[in-house]
């Protein structure tokens, strides 16, 4: 169950630096319209339209992949073995009590607190 849960981790982690490198190299909406005035190239290396097709595509299966492995995550980890008895302290040893603490009498007037010279 731990290589699993090691495997399942190492896929999160990298299915989630993919998805942040994909997500910078996308344009944003607005970025055509620097494109239509001519202060920018359209030319790229998936044609026009191909590369916001395809990144789009590659994000999108990440990001399912990456919650599928955040579920399961969470599943496994919250999952507790059957043969639990319920609580880790019904295990536990009692502590020996502890002994009466030996307190000294009070005086029954405040006049033999004061200090005297």
């Amino acid at each position: 169950m731990n290589i699993f849960l090691s495997i399942l981790l190492a896929v999160q982690m990298i299915t989630a630096v993919a998805m942040i490198g994909l997500i910078l190299v996308q344009h944003g909406k607005g970025a055509d319209m620097g494109a239509a005035f001519g202060s920018g190239g359209s030319g790229s290396l998936f044609g026009a339209s191909g590369s916001a097709n395809f990144l789009s595509r590659t994000t999108a299966v990440l990001a399912t992949l990456f919650f599928v492995c955040t579920l399961l995550l969470a599943y496994f980890g919250t999952a507790r073995p059957t043969a639990s008895t319920g609580s880790v302290l019904e295990g536990a040893p009692l502590a020996a009590p502890a002994p009466a603490a030996i307190v000294p009498a009070l005086p029954a007037s405040g006049a033999a607190q004061i200090p005297s010279k």
